[in-house]
């Protein structure tokens, strides 16, 4: 999972490499700017980085799909609000050079990920959770949102593979909690998905 973390991590920098000039105040999803956009999907960095750093007592959290049942603002009890200014905080904490960066954090990410096995770390909520089922929804979170930078801008986004297939799997397994059977049938063509449909 490191392996397919690692190319999920490089595609987003080389992608953020790729954002037009005076292009970092344009829409980009929902309330966000691109700026703001790139900061809460640079956030897949950072979380990597700063959790590797706590040590849980239990483990609360056991699969990837588990997580985005119980690790969401809802759940937690979160304003949304507080979601979204969080994501324009990390947009501005990348700087002058928003590349640069994120360049150096996908650098930190990956060493501290070659100097770890697979630690239980704490997440949002202080919840526990293995690091090999946190990867995962990191990948998750850079493909979804790397695709999104890609339509704010009109640029085409072309992920690795296994990024994609790891994304899609882990879709899968969400949807499969209550929303298996409509994502089953519009996949196959059979019905259409209603509008604005969320896994997440």
């Amino acid at each position: 999972m490191t392996t397919t973390f690692a190319a999920a991590a490089r595609a987003f920098a080389d992608l953020v490499h790729r954002v037009p000039a005076g292009s970092w105040q344009r829409p980009g999803l929902g309330e966000w700017d691109v700026r703001a956009l790139v900061g809460h999907t640079s956030r897949s960095l950072t979380t990597v980085i700063t959790y590797l750093d706590t040590a849980a007592e239990r483990e609360d959290v056991t699969s990837p799909q588990e997580y985005y049942a119980r690790v969401n603002p809802t759940a937690l009890g979160m304003d949304p609000s507080a979601v979204t200014e969080r994501g324009r905080q990390a947009g501005r904490d990348l700087g002058d050079d928003p590349a640069a960066a994120v360049d150096a954090l996908v650098g930190q990410a990956l060493d501290r990920l070659e100097a770890v096995d697979d630690p239980l770390i704490q997440v949002l909520g202080g919840l526990g959770i293995r690091l090999s089922a946190y990867l995962p929804t990191r990948v998750f979170e850079l493909a979804v949102h790397s695709l999104d930078i890609g339509r704010a801008l009109g640029i085409s986004v072309d992920l690795p593979g296994d990024v994609v297939e790891d994304a899609l799997v882990l879709a899968a397994r969400i949807a499969a909690d209550g929303q298996g059977a409509e994502v089953l049938l519009a996949l196959t063509g059979r019905e259409p998905l209603p509008p604005s449909f969320s896994i997440v």
